[in-house]
């Protein structure tokens, strides 16, 4: 019995500490937000950002709590200050809803802009524009391992390579300016396509699934680091 009775216990905590994911949590649209010190999501009970949806991890992804509702949050989404009554007027970090509803403006157009950079567009978006785009690998410096990713050269910004960890994340993890850069082929070694990109001592080795996806990275990205932005330039170059 006191077994059952402390299993009951735990599941009534669980379910008040997870509430507001299964709910529209109309608490936090009430007088009391920032009046009192809301009740933390445990970080255990979460896998991803309550939020945005994103998956939390330990290195470019970590928790944080809003200070106003008590979601537990990534820094993109909780990148954001308000004053809490709670504690004293000063400001505090809190998510983008409750710094909306706390302070009555919307978030500021260069804000916006900010975290809706190019990193920050999802990589289906860019994709859908892009010069070209495919799954590549990254070779790490030793060229015995690497990261297997999504690649876009996006047509409004035909001069930088982004890279995707999956073709439907929302945000690019890293990018490289092309401009300057040489492409170079690698003779084929073990059945796989390489090839490179070289600045000063600066060099990326690429694997691509295909030859002819090699050939078709090569073209565009020997066109990016000459600084062609549009195929009509080429010919001009070539006449």
């Amino acid at each position: 019995q006191d077994a059952i009775d402390k299993k009951e216990k735990r599941n009534e905590t669980f379910k008040t500490a997870v509430h507001g994911l299964e709910t529209d949590t109309p608490a936090l649209k009430t007088e009391e937000l920032g009046r009192r010190a809301p009740q933390w999501v445990r970080d255990n009970l979460v896998t991803m950002c309550m939020r945005c949806k994103e998956p939390f991890n330990a290195i470019t992804r970590r928790r944080h709590h809003c200070r106003a509702c008590g979601y537990v949050v990534c820094a993109r989404c909780s990148d954001y200050k308000a004053e809490l009554q709670y504690d004293g007027n000063r400001p505090n970090r809190v998510c983008q809803e409750c710094f909306i509803f706390l302070t009555g403006h919307t978030v500021l157009e260069d804000r916006e802009g900010k975290h809706k950079g190019i990193l920050e567009k999802g990589a289906a978006e860019v994709s859908s524009r892009s010069l070209l785009c495919s799954s590549l690998q990254l070779l790490d410096k030793n060229g015995k391992g690497g990261t297997r990713g999504w690649f876009v050269i996006p047509q409004d910004d035909p001069l930088v390579l982004y890279i995707y960890a999956a073709p439907q994340d929302v945000r690019a993890h890293t990018s490289i300016p092309l401009l300057g850069y040489q492409v170079r082929d690698v003779p084929q070694s073990e059945s796989r396509h390489l090839f490179q990109l070289a600045q000063s001592r600066q060099v990326f080795t690429f694997v691509a699934d295909t030859e002819e996806l090699k050939q078709r990275w090569m073209k565009a990205m020997a066109r990016s680091a000459a600084g062609i932005t549009h195929p009509e330039e080429e010919e001009e170059d070539a006449d």
